[in-house]
């Protein structure tokens, strides 16, 4: 069983907040892929670039591996995904992690090396996520 398609915009507008239902949306979606195809012992990236590629950012795929395997690596066990309607406890987790609304070293607590690679991802998903949208953008425009 593998999630609902993304929404057609998973972008974020010009001065819309980080925490975007949109933006939500899509994290949640990704998160709940990823764990589909880890507990069905898939390809984790070769599913989340199937999901992400027909919005145009399938590039994403293996930086959101990364940050949900680094996610359950400083949790110390599998991250909870909901299947369908609001964001899980872990879900939440992460999208306040991405937006900047719970500091990682608020929210968990784990060895230097773990909390530091998880730094790490968190920064690198928030470049690359705007780093893809704007190129969508710019496609898109033209």
């Amino acid at each position: 069983m593998h999630p609902a398609p993304l929404p057609a915009d998973s972008g974020v507008a010009p001065g819309q907040s980080d925490r975007s239902p949109v933006r939500s949306t899509l994290i949640t979606t990704v998160a709940r892929c990823w764990r589909v195809a880890r507990d069905e012992g898939e390809n984790a990236q070769k599913c989340l670039y199937a999901l992400l590629r027909p919005v145009g950012l399938g590039v994403l795929a293996p930086v959101f591996d990364s940050l949900f395997s680094l996610c359950e690596s400083a949790l110390g066990r599998p991250i909870a995904t909901g299947l369908r309607g609001p964001a899980s406890a872990d879900e939440q987790l992460v999208l306040g992690m991405l937006d900047g609304s719970r500091p990682r070293r608020d929210c968990l607590t784990c060895d230097a090396g773990k909390a530091s690679a998880l730094d790490c991802a968190i920064c690198s998903t928030r470049i690359m996520l705007t780093l893809a949208v704007d190129d969508q953008r710019r496609m898109a425009i033209g």
